[in-house]
């Protein structure tokens, strides 16, 4: 049951993808080409961002905490410019696959195989590279949905957009928010679902590559009861649940942190605080 609830999740979401996949950057033909003037003045051409608007995003996208850990979808700005499909790809790649995630996962990894977690993995060498690969494909997969799948489908900008100013307490609540409040590219706001949406999804796919049922170990026989087998599954309904609203716990702390950096760094580096809004 549980396979199949998880290939119908995966089936509508490239169905879903299929029929909209317009929204890449398809145009659905039309029956007759207008004239070349009809064309001019039916269909406008793109608004293209500014070489100054492209500096700011390349900066942003470059942001590192402590000159180590990424920050790139973070936005001091709240009128910044949607990302366009192309755009919201590269980010996820940068992200993914920079070379401070890589090491994360595999510290990661290394906690994991040292409280034995997924003990149908093993241990060794070659235990260390299935957590090692598991992990990763977390963290891929979280992203590839969350931050640009389900952003370029919907129209949703897949960005932290930092307040920057007001008092703690309402940073902290907008900080909360953000989670689940996202920026649309048409400027407006609406519910996160692709962030939603990418954490379930993620969760659902983890069921192909996490180990099912697993005899870890058997309970010896008594005089009075025979031996019972233990297993350990790491697959189902329940673990994907619980894996999506970790995922989003995780994002709403991360959350918390891209919107005090600036303060914390600025009061570690002995500079004055200025426009940050703390405590005001």
């Amino acid at each position: 049951m549980e396979r199949v609830l998880l290939l119908a999740i995966i089936g509508v979401i490239f169905c879903g993808t299929a029929v909209l996949g317009q929204d890449f950057g398809q145009q659905a033909p039309t029956p007759s080409s207008p004239r070349p003037a009809d064309r001019a003045s039916e269909v406008p051409a793109p608004q293209r961002k500014s070489e100054q608007e492209l500096k700011r995003e390349r900066e942003e996208q470059s942001q590192r905490v402590l000159g180590m850990l990424p920050q790139f979808g973070v936005t001091s700005r709240q009128d910044a410019p949607p990302l366009t499909s192309h755009e919201k790809f590269h980010l996820f790649m940068k992200s993914a696959f920079d070379p401070a995630t890589i090491a994360i996962v595999g510290v990661q990894a290394a906690l994991s195989q040292g409280e034995n977690e997924f003990p149908a993995y093993g241990q060794g060498a070659q235990g260390y590279g299935k957590r090692y690969g598991a992990a990763l494909a977390d963290g891929v997969s979280s992203g590839l949905w969350s931050n640009y799948v389900y952003p370029s489908l919907l129209k949703e900008d897949p960005r932290y957009f930092r307040r920057g100013e007001g008092s703690f307490r309402r940073r902290v609540a907008y900080s909360f928010t953000q989670e689940f409040v996202c920026h649309t590219d048409k400027g407006g706001r609406s519910f996160n679902f692709s962030n939603v949406l990418g954490s379930f999804t993620g969760g659902a796919i983890s069921n192909l590559y996490y180990p099912g049922n697993t005899l870890i170990r058997t309970i010896p026989a008594t005089s009075t009861s025979p031996a019972i087998p233990v297993y350990e599954n790491d697959r189902g309904v329940e673990l994907t649940l619980s894996r999506a609203v970790i995922a989003l716990g995780y994002g709403t702390i991360g959350g918390l942190f891209d919107e005090f950096w600036p303060y914390i760094h600025r009061r570690f580096s002995h500079r004055h605080d200025t426009g940050d809004g703390i405590g005001q």
